[in-house]
């Protein structure tokens, strides 16, 4: 049910996207459509195979093996014996250079999926809370959250670009556009960007903490990462922060807005979900 869920949502945002990149080329004409055309079936080819590699390769992360030496190696044995609780494949393991504690897991499929974890997180947290979180990103690659995710991620970046190229180009075209095309596209693609994510990410973040929990037996190691990636993460912003990708992440790379705007955000309040964790009952 989860994969049919996951996967039906998947279908749901690659057709909106393409159906944006349509309204958009509406507005230049036929031209404009056939562009939109082409880029829109790109962008959904790019999203499906490559979004993982673009994630990756965005947070510069390096692969470790069961034969890297050191903390290296030791993290990829904890994913190693978490996932064969999880009954999963193994997944790539990376370790990626920014100094923000934080982590996330990609892959279109279980057999496709990778986790990461900074190196501000590895030198933050202790094992039981490393282990925490490689559990959380594992129960999201369990739950096929991962491909969902990275195609969201993926879509938020470019409803962004689009919105920077309608209040450029000002809805003018050479068909005789309206002058408040621009605009429009402006609002709805950033305002899309902003709930897309919103929707997308907030439930199924409170679904593998508690997943995840079980995944490593105990919620406490996950408690506490938790508590000392949102202080810290606040007082070390990510070197590569994207908006875009905000959704990926175990908690959120940015600063929120609270309040009104808080509806925008990619993450539920981490103190909700220490909540949660904390009602668990783990037999």
């Amino acid at each position: 049910m989860t994969r049919l869920i996951n996967t039906s949502k998947t279908v749901l945002l690659m057709l909106g996207m393409m159906a944006l990149f349509l309204l958009v080329g509406s507005m230049y004409g036929k031209t404009g459509m056939t562009i939109a055309l082409v880029l829109g079936g790109l962008t959904n080819v790019i999203a499906w195979f490559f979004s993982d590699k673009i994630a990756i390769a965005s947070m510069r992360g390096v692969e470790v093996t069961a034969n890297t030496p050191g903390p290296a190696g030791q993290l990829y044995s904890m994913v190693d014996q978490l996932r064969q609780r999880a009954n999963l494949p193994m997944p790539r393991v990376y370790i990626c250079p920014q100094q923000t504690p934080n982590a996330f897991a990609t892959g279109r499929s279980p057999s496709k999926a990778a986790v990461a974890i900074t190196e501000g997180a590895l030198r933050l947290l202790t094992p039981e809370e490393v282990a925490g979180v490689m559990a959380h990103e594992l129960a999201h690659v369990k739950n096929r959250d991962t491909l969902t995710s990275c195609i969201t991620a993926t879509i938020a970046g470019v409803l962004a670009y689009i919105a920077q190229w309608g209040m450029f180009f000002g809805g003018s075209n050479r068909e005789g556009g309206n002058p408040l095309a621009g605009i429009f596209v402006f609002i709805f693609a950033a305002v899309g960007a902003a709930i897309l994510k919103a929707m997308i990410s907030r439930s199924r973040e409170y679904v593998a903490d508690h997943d995840g929990a079980i995944i490593a037996g105990s919620p406490n190691g996950l408690i506490a990462a938790l508590q000392k990636l949102e202080v810290y993460g606040k007082q070390i912003p990510l070197q590569t922060a994207n908006p875009a990708q905000n959704n990926m992440f175990i908690v959120e790379p940015l600063i929120t807005t609270r309040g009104l705007l808080s509806m925008f955000s990619s993450h539920p309040p981490t103190e909700n979900r220490i909540v949660a964790l904390r009602e668990m009952q783990i037999p």
